[in-house]
């Protein structure tokens, strides 16, 4: 198989000097624990996926993108009591993104993407700190949050549920366990309302909050799911990624 020329590993030097890329997508996602039937690379290969086939799109328009080589860890300090969830400190994460993005900044590439598919990860506050410093222009986007997933699954889950157990299944199907191996998904409510009903924020003790690791049915997936959703989603952030192609950093505003 050729290597894709708008995935940074694949490509070579003289093909990267040549290239001269206008926007950079940074996937980003975590190690952890997925139910009993997902792999703890889930979150990582969905944003690495979900990348290629938008930067693929977006290529094809004539948009100039590289996907850089995935992170694999992110946010886990509600997880250190499971076993192997690897932690990567919000302020560690400052620090990698910050080198990443001067790397970028001093070889002419104008944009930057960070596209994150760990709950975990909060990258709004660190764009904030780092964007008065950079020529780069910074910004990221949610995958889950692209798309409603109530539009393709019967009940998308939050956490190895039915949404992401149907991505893997197309992603990555040989690392996916026989359904009938997964928990139920089952989480326990906070005991204050104001938790529960969203205008309240604390983080969560993983382990209290579920038996099996996981936040939603995953019974209900599918490849075929999985396919349709991750093709629409990568369309939409295709859209995205040309639009930002033509974007002057100096006028973002109509």
């Amino acid at each position: 198989m050729p290597a894709l020329p708008y995935v940074l590993e694949e490509v070579t030097w003289p093909a990267v000097t040549a290239a001269r890329y206008d926007v950079a997508v940074l996937p980003w996602g975590a190690t952890e624990a997925h139910n009993r039937h997902l792999p703890y690379g889930t979150d990582t290969i969905e944003a690495r996926g979900i990348g290629i086939e938008a930067a693929r799109l977006a290529w094809e328009r004539g948009a100039k993108i590289v996907v850089l080589p995935a992170v694999p860890f992110g946010v886990q300090t509600g997880q250190l009591d499971i076993p192997l969830c690897l932690n990567l400190n919000p302020s560690t994460q400052l620090g990698v993104l910050r080198d990443v993005a001067r790397s970028l900044d001093a070889r002419g590439v104008t944009k930057l993407v960070i596209l994150n598919s760990h709950g975990g990860n909060d990258f709004r506050w660190m764009i904030r700190e780092l964007q008065p410093e950079l020529k780069l222009f910074l910004c990221t986007v949610n995958v889950y949050a692209v798309l409603d997933g109530k539009q393709y699954f019967t009940t998308p889950g939050e956490h190895a549920g039915e949404a992401e157990t149907s991505m893997i299944q197309h992603l990555a199907p040989d690392l996916v366990r026989p359904l009938q191996e997964a928990g139920p998904g089952t989480a326990r409510p906070w005991r204050v309302a104001a938790f529960n009903e969203g205008w309240a924020w604390a983080p969560r003790r993983w382990t209290q909050v579920t038996a099996d690791t996981g936040i939603g049915d995953p019974k209900a997936a599918t490849a075929a799911k999985g396919a349709a959703y991750i093709a629409a989603v990568a369309e939409k952030i295709a859209t995205f990624l040309v639009d930002l192609t033509h974007l002057d950093p100096g006028h973002l505003h109509a």
